[in-house]
């Protein structure tokens, strides 16, 4: 591990050695925000340098049988979870995330990510077509795409950066991937421990740097054949842009302004739970977490009542203490503009019924100036407010009364995301209905994030190109030939 001075120094990881960076930036502890990790500032030599290791390495691990590979991934899963606290402490100082999600989310996730697809990739089965008539016999192969580039986001870092890898890797292909630059640091200790899992020089290269510099030479690359990134609608636009003359192929994991909608017969219970859970988890900075509830009118008051009594029991404090439910959120820039959107919902006239600027929040002397802010919830607020259309990511959700099905569905999808929404009945014939005519890529009914690795994941509309999840990262990360014998 090398230190300089009090800081860790990051290093890039390409064809199977660490190289130092002769650039580097300041990553911040966003509990204390403070300096405490320097992170290559990485651009097109890098990028070109890891690109060719990759290339070098693709004939050899492309070779290799799926059960060969899938050795290698569980063997890094195994090395993973060995180091589970080690991981789980990083992230969670990197990151900003308590200690308890890392530890119960992020890296058992993480290693799952490598042990899924070591499974999944012995399992697929491809297609054969019989032309008798004409004594033809048609059948599909799939092969490796070639150097997959993979950028991932700063709000889950390692679970997002595996849950590309694992499936590039799995079907033959090599990488070169670019984390964050704010939350790089599991991502170099994954590093370290590719080499002991078993994983070729080359197969798996990490360039660390920032978007415009390291992520557009990833992505305008002519020998880098496709791209996966798991980030925001603006910057897919920019990658689109970039890679559109060289044909990629793209996976683009968008944003979203997920709904929730109570029914009145819903579990009140239940759903008042789920939902301050599925607003607020990691600071609400997860793709897939409700930021408009729509709630039936009867049970809006009682509703409103307890969930804002739920809200103010979500414990905001320094991330290390296992008891906290939030821990700060990633940058002083983000905890600004997530603010903002409060100061715009008060200039509105809609009420904060608790969170900013209501409740106080006490922290130790030494997290004074972390990036902290308390779970808010607002009212009163129209559906053409930027608080009901844009992406807020941060722990601010907004309640709003609704009176019949058809004007909810109406207003649910009345935005330009199409992730993810939750819907709270106990009527099985509404739930269906409301499910299938919701813009969204996943529909929770009485639950949320509850997922099968299998199946599909990704949005509609601006959320998103694409679909990850076994067959669908499968189809992604290879390419489909037809083969016609005629015998």
């Amino acid at each position: 591990m090398s230190k300089d001075m009090k800081y860790l120094v990051l290093e890039n990881y390409i064809g199977g050695k660490f190289v130092p960076c002769s650039k580097l930036m300041d990553s911040f502890d966003p509990s204390t925000g403070e300096i405490y990790c320097k992170v290559p500032d990485s651009g097109p030599e890098e990028v070109d340098a890891a690109v060719r290791a990759a290339n070098e390495a693709f004939p050899d691990w492309s070779a290799k049988s799926p059960e060969e590979r899938a050795k290698v991934l569980n063997k890094l899963a195994d090395l993973i979870e060995a180091r589970l606290e080690e991981f789980a402490q990083a992230e969670s100082k990197d990151q900003g995330k308590t200690i308890t999600f890392a530890r119960n989310v992020d890296i058992p996730r993480s290693a799952y990510n490598f042990r899924f697809f070591a499974s999944s990739v012995l399992h697929h089965t491809t297609d054969c077509s019989q032309m008798d008539h004409m004594g033809c016999l048609n059948y599909t192969v799939r092969c490796p795409v070639g150097v997959a580039g993979l950028i991932s986001p700063w709000n889950l870092p390692l679970y997002l950066l595996t849950w590309k890898i694992a499936p590039a890797v799995a079907t033959g292909n090599t990488v070169v991937a670019k984390p964050s630059e704010m939350t790089s640091v599991t991502a170099w200790m994954m590093c370290q421990l590719l080499e002991e899992a078993g994983f070729p020089p080359g197969v798996v290269n990490i360039v660390f740097g920032t978007g415009p510099r390291a992520g557009d030479a990833l992505v305008s690359h002519p020998d880098v054949p496709l791209i996966s990134f798991t980030g925001s609608t603006a910057t897919a636009r920019l990658i689109t842009e970039r890679s559109a003359p060289h044909c990629k192929k793209l996976s683009l994991e968008l944003g979203g302004k997920n709904p929730a909608i109570i029914f009145a017969d819903a579990d009140m219970d239940q759903s008042i739970s789920t939902t301050v859970r599925s607003s607020f988890s990691n600071q609400g900075e997860i793709c897939l977490c409700t930021s408009r509830i729509f709630v039936e009118r009867s049970v809006y008051p009682e509703f409103l009542t307890r969930f804002v009594e739920a809200v103010r029991r979500w414990k905001t404090g320094v991330p290390s203490d296992p008891s906290n439910d939030n821990g700060a959120l990633i940058s002083k820039e983000h905890l600004q503009k997530v603010k903002g959107y409060v100061a715009l919902a008060l200039a509105e006239g809609a009420q904060v019924h608790c969170g900013e600027g209501v409740d106080n929040l006490t922290l130790p002397q030494h997290n004074a100036d972390g990036y902290f802010m308390l779970p808010t919830v607002i009212s009163g607020v129209k559906d053409s407010s930027a608080l009901m259309q844009e992406e807020i990511f941060g722990p601010v959700t907004c309640v709003t009364p609704f009176d019949e099905e058809g004007e909810v569905i109406s207003r649910a999808n009345g935005v330009r995301y199409g992730l993810s929404a939750t819907v709270w009945s106990r009527d099985v014939g509404r739930v269906h209905r409301v499910a299938r005519k919701l813009q969204a890529g996943l529909v929770w009914t009485n639950c949320w994030l509850v997922r099968d690795l299998n199946l599909p994941f990704g949005g509609m509309k601006n959320s998103g190109i694409g679909r990850e999840g076994g067959k669908d990262s499968y189809h992604f990360f290879t390419e489909v030939k037809v083969i016609a014998i005629k015998h």
